[in-house]
Parts: structure tokens; sequence; C-alpha cells
């Protein structure tokens, strides 16, 4: 991890993510609700509701005292990567804009990215409440 890393970049990406989070979600319920079938619209939907809640998660986390910016950017990254992995492989597949046959990985890699974020933090957390 680059020590230079700006902390003010993981804020930026969370608010990028919070803003395409409510943009593909109005245009999912606005444009796609009479053009997807209600399978891929919900699976839509799933793309938008990790990415925003993913968002939150890196406006908290690089809001936090509890840990130092070394860890904030190595669950960053994670969490950054996870959303465009796993939210950008849905819209991909559901705007067809390529086959699913051929990025179906992605989705859970993305989906194993954040859950990779997820345990981390929870390791990050549990090691600063040991050392306390």
């Amino acid at each position: 991890m680059n020590s230079n890393f700006n902390p003010l970049k993981n804020l930026i990406f969370a608010s990028v993510f919070g803003l395409v989070a409510v943009a593909m979600g109005a245009f999912g319920a606005h444009a796609l609700k009479d053009i997807l079938e209600p399978e891929a619209l919900q699976s839509y939907e799933t793309g938008v509701r990790y990415m925003m809640v993913h968002a939150l998660v890196l406006l908290f986390l690089n809001n936090s005292s509890a840990l130092d910016q070394k860890t904030k950017n190595t669950l960053s990254y994670l969490f950054i990567s996870g959303i465009i992995l796993f939210s950008g492989s849905i819209f991909a597949i559901q705007l067809k804009l390529v086959g699913a046959s051929s990025i179906w990985f992605i989705t859970p890699l993305g989906g194993l990215l954040l859950i990779s974020g997820w345990f981390g933090m929870m390791l990050a957390f549990f090691r600063k409440s040991r050392s306390n």
C-alpha cells in the first residue's frame, strides 16, 4: 500500500459509489421496470443495494478514529474492488452490456472481496479492543 495515499480518496470513492447507487436505483425503478424481467430487476436492485451499503461502510471506516490509515486503506481497497466487481458485474449482465457466461465468475469474486473487507474490519477492531 502506498503510505502517501490521500485518505480523502477513500471518501471520494464512497461519495461516488453513493451517487452512482442512487442514480442506478432511479434508473432501475423508472427506466428498467418495464424492460427487465422481475428476476433480472431483482438482481439489478441487489447490485444497487450492495453498492449503497458499502458506500456507507467506506464512509464509516474512513471516519473511524479507531484504525490507523494503513488499515483503513487496505480495507478500503477490498471494499472498493468488491463494489466494482460485484455491483459492476451485475449491472453489466442485467443491462446486457456483456453476456453472463463471459463474466459469471466476477460477481462471486467481488462478493469474496466484500466478505474479506468485513472480516478484515472485524479483525482490526478486535485487535484494537485487545490492545486497549
